[in-house]
């Protein structure tokens, strides 16, 4: 789908298909500090090695598509290695959406002997430390220097700035690449940056394909071989699971708005349909993705899923190593605030079942994330109740459970949290999920076909991952239901 590319501009020098050793510790010269250097506890597996190959194949360029938990962070310093033994590379730059995650990957880059420079936030606090590494690089005196950042700081002028001046031989790294297809951020990426990989377990752009296609066009294409869940699961890259979907109802308030936004989103389709021929594409309707979006914040902040909670844990309060995810409101509904259910969740869990839990929102602060992080991991609290800023990247193994009430209409958020509960960890046999899917209530004839085009493909993804549970009968019995109702048994 995604055909059209850049012009190949690399600096001069060219690149061999990388020898990766299967053995632990494929490099082992000692380098000089704060150089890349593979660590001796690190031993890829073969679908590393082949997208470490596949990528050098296409000329330094392209997409690793590979599924939440899989190493792909830990493949792109292999890559950055590997670049250091055949050409000298002299920068890795790396990009992630948000804090936390600079701080993950500072902690994995130290077990590449790297000693990267975290280049967000305060320009004090790192401005002067990069000018002077570039200068040192230039005039020789420094080997190799790396540097993370954020996509904020990004687009900055404090570090457009200093952008120029990096030498040809420059690596950069997007991590959790699909928000870098936003115009303003794929504006500001380096053009004189030749060699460039991006990381995502879903780099397609959720309603927006001209987002995906300049993702593509920057980064390169999607590089074989994409790793799903499924392969992650058989090669004990992610750990096995049982998936419980838990119905729910809507309210009567929750239902007549439902059903005012089901009628909307239909006669926006039919509108485009009679005035353009088309046939009704919901990705392709800018019209309705507000419509969209509301229907998805109603679901989500559903009422009857705080009362499905109280039931499911009230016999659980033992249960240690949990994540709840909770929805970003909806406003649609008498005004509730973005925090609203996750309030809710935490006074049940804490106040009324005595449940050990704390917050864990985009206003937490690095300290006392890793504070709820190390709390969390000891069993000292028993549960985090989240929103969003969990969704992507953040690297929490020890989650054994998750209760999931925003279960997203969006793919990636959809892939992002079951990935995340899957990660493998010492004290992890197994992981369970309990998922909480609203039913859509009794629709007239003029919305019931609407409906079930909207509910296919997400119905499609709960199959999908009540397929490869360990309970899969019995998962998918639990689903029969609805597709009954809309006659979507072909799902």
């Amino acid at each position: 789908m995604y055909l059209k590319q850049e012009p190949v501009q690399h600096p001069a020098f060219r690149l061999k298909l990388p020898f990766v050793r299967e053995s632990r510790g494929s490099y082992q010269t000692q380098p000089l500090p704060g150089c890349p250097r593979m660590p001796l506890s690190v031993q890829l597996r073969q679908y590393q090695r082949q997208a470490m190959t596949n990528w050098f194949a296409h000329n330094g360029r392209g997409t690793l598509k590979m599924a939440t938990g899989s190493g792909k962070t830990i493949t792109a310093l292999a890559i950055a290695c590997e670049l250091y033994q055949q050409i000298g590379l002299q920068v890795l730059l790396v990009v992630c959406p948000y804090r936390h995650l600079v701080a993950q990957w500072a902690r994995e880059c130290e077990k590449f002997n790297l000693q990267p420079i975290l280049a967000f936030e305060n320009l004090r606090s790192w401005q002067s430390q990069l000018s002077t590494q570039i200068y040192n690089l230039r005039s020789g005196s420094q080997s190799f220097m790396t540097v993370i950042t954020t996509n904020s700081t990004l687009i900055g002028d404090g570090l457009q700035s200093q952008l120029k001046y990096f030498p040809a031989k420059t690596f950069i790294v997007g991590d959790e690449a699909h928000n870098l297809g936003a115009p303003k951020l794929e504006e500001s990426l380096p053009r004189r940056v030749g060699l460039r990989l991006a990381l995502s377990a879903t780099p397609e752009r959720y309603f927006d394909d001209d987002g995906t296609q300049s993702l593509f066009d920057y980064f390169g294409p999607v590089l074989q071989p994409e790793f799903t869940l499924r392969d992650a699961i058989a090669q004990g890259a992610l750990v096995h699971y049982l998936y419980y979907p838990i119905l729910v109802e809507l309210t009567e308030v929750e239902s007549i708005a439902y059903l005012k936004l089901t009628k909307r989103i239909g006669r926006a389709l039919l509108y485009k349909e009679r005035n353009t021929g088309e046939s009704p594409n919901f990705e392709d309707n800018e019209d309705l993705k507000p419509l969209l979006m509301q229907r998805a914040r109603l679901i989500g902040a559903a009422e009857n899923k705080l009362k499905a909670l109280r039931q499911l844990m009230a016999t659980r309060r033992d249960t240690t190593h949990t994540l709840f995810y909770c929805s970003d409101g909806s406003p649609e509904i008498g005004q509730r605030s973005s925090l609203h259910q996750l309030k809710a969740v935490a006074k049940i869990l804490g106040g009324q079942l005595g449940y050990k839990v704390s917050t864990y929102t985009a206003q937490t602060s690095l300290e006392e994330r890793e504070i709820l992080r190390r709390q969390f991991e000891s069993g000292e609290l028993q549960g985090l109740v989240a929103i969003r800023c969990l969704d992507e990247g953040v690297d929490i193994p020890a989650i054994q459970t998750a209760v999931i009430l925003s279960s997203s209409g969006n793919p990636r958020q959809f892939i992002q949290r079951r990935g995340r509960v899957l990660r493998p960890h010492p004290n992890k046999e197994r992981a369970t999920i309990y998922d909480m899917i609203v039913l859509p209530p009794d629709l007239d004839r003029e919305t019931i076909e609407v409906e079930r085009n909207l509910l296919r493909k997400e119905l499609r993804r709960f199959v999908e991952f009540a397929d490869l549970a360990d309970n899969a009968g019995e998962a998918r019995i639990k689903l029969l239901d609805l597709q009954k109702r809309y006659g979507l048994l072909d799902v």
